[in-house]
């Protein structure tokens, strides 16, 4: 099944509605980062999460969401754009800690003390940047908290993944759901209510249900019609030539240093894990260029 999310809202216009399914991008981060069990669940909430909120953008612009808590996790980056590209990592990939109430505990991993920063990148001269503190180390009650207070938006969210025996992800996706102005409070508390008892979101996709059919059950009863639809991917902006760029930044002098001490120098993109390699000669070419 290909990743993708729809997009709704309501004929009343005043709420709006995303859901996806993420299972092959997750499963992809995992892979590229050989990231453990509890690891995978919390890195692949996190880029659903940005999947979600970079619906709601532009094409041409950009979110990032950097997750710091005090658990063993440390921490979780991931940014995505209005294209549908996503791309993350965590601090410590190797973080596998025991089942919780029967669930990996992905706010274990995370911690509960600790600060979300959310910036978004949208094509004005400066980038906004909101903060707050980690609700509680569940990754969507934190975007959540975030979009409510930082943004004044109440949402609820909802994000799952899920990790079989293997470490593969079989299943992986979530929906966000927003009130906008003015906004029905009787609607608002039917949903909530329908939100709270509606099965999770791995269960829905392990069942075969499909983003549509997510926001089925969320909006029964009340008239919406889709908007939009766009595939989601794994992708990453890094290339030879942006990290020549960040080579040539280091400057001449610390170039020849690291040319001194190695015959190849080998450069790792933290979101996508490519490893880039450089011999001396390439190193020499790019000291040149800086002249």
């Amino acid at each position: 099944m290909e990743d993708y999310m729809v997009k709704v809202i309501t004929e009343s216009k005043d709420v709006i509605g995303v859901a996806c399914i993420t299972t092959n991008l997750v499963n992809d981060a995992r892979i590229r980062h050989v990231t453990y069990p509890t690891a995978t669940a919390a890195l692949g909430r996190a880029l659903t999460g940005a999947g979600l909120m970079a619906s709601l953008l532009d094409p041409d612009q950009r979110v990032a969401l950097k997750f710091q808590g005090d658990g063993p996790l440390k921490k979780i980056v991931v940014e995505a754009d209005g294209m549908g590209a996503v791309r993350g990592y965590a601090g410590v990939p190797a973080v596998d800690l025991p089942p919780k109430n029967g669930k990996l505990d992905v706010s274990g991993a995370l911690g509960s003390q600790g600060y979300l920063t959310v910036s978004k990148d949208l094509r004005v001269k400066d980038v906004y940047t909101g903060v707050v503190h980690l609700h509680s180390g569940e990754i969507a009650s934190d975007i959540a908290y975030y979009l409510t207070e930082s943004e004044q938006i109440p949402s609820a969210v909802g994000l799952g993944v899920f990790v079989e025996r293997d470490a593969a992800v079989s299943a992986a996706g979530g929906f966000l759901v927003q009130s906008l102005p003015p906004s029905d409070e009787k609607r608002i508390d039917a949903l909530a209510q329908r939100i709270e008892h509606m099965d999770s979101v791995t269960a829905q996709i392990r069942e075969g249900r499909l983003p549509e059919d997510m926001l089925g059950t969320i909006f029964e009863g009340i008239p919406y019609r889709a908007i939009e639809r766009r595939q989601l991917a794994f992708r990453c902006a890094c290339s030879r030539d942006r990290t020549e760029q960040a080579i040539i930044a280091l400057g001449p002098e610390e170039i020849r240093s690291i040319m001194a001490e190695h015959e190849t120098v080998e450069i790792s993109c933290q979101f996508c894990g490519q490893v880039r390699s450089f011999s001396r000669e390439e190193l020499q070419r790019l000291i040149g260029e800086q002249h």
